[in-house]
């Protein structure tokens, strides 16, 4: 189900941050519940001060134009793909992978 895909994405999520900052303990980054309001990944303050971010979740098939753009970037050597897209009245956002954002914020 939607609910099922979405919530295996934030437990991956978790997971990876928890991984990445192994100082943390489960209790410092947990998944929020279903119909909990803001982000999708609830952090402590000790966490927030470490990894400074929101994460909203998304795990849908529509997003395939994005990996599209993804795979491309990637065709073009060995250094790390990084996607830059803008849509009309928006901010420009940054597509990377997520193992490299890790190493980023590590």
């Amino acid at each position: 189900s939607r609910k099922a895909k979405g919530r295996r994405l934030q437990n991956f999520v978790r997971d990876k941050i928890l991984k990445t900052f192994r100082h943390l303990k489960p209790a410092d980054v947990r998944v929020a519940i279903m119909g909990e309001s803001g982000a999708d990944i609830k952090m402590s303050k000790t966490a927030k001060r470490l990894c400074p971010y929101q994460f909203e979740c998304k795990n849908q098939q529509k997003m395939k134009t994005i990996y599209d753009f993804y795979s491309q970037a990637k065709k073009h050597g060995d250094l790390e793909s990084v996607v830059i897209m803008k849509q009309n009245s928006r901010d420009p956002l940054v597509v990377i992978g997520l193992d490299h954002f890790s190493d980023l914020i590590a």
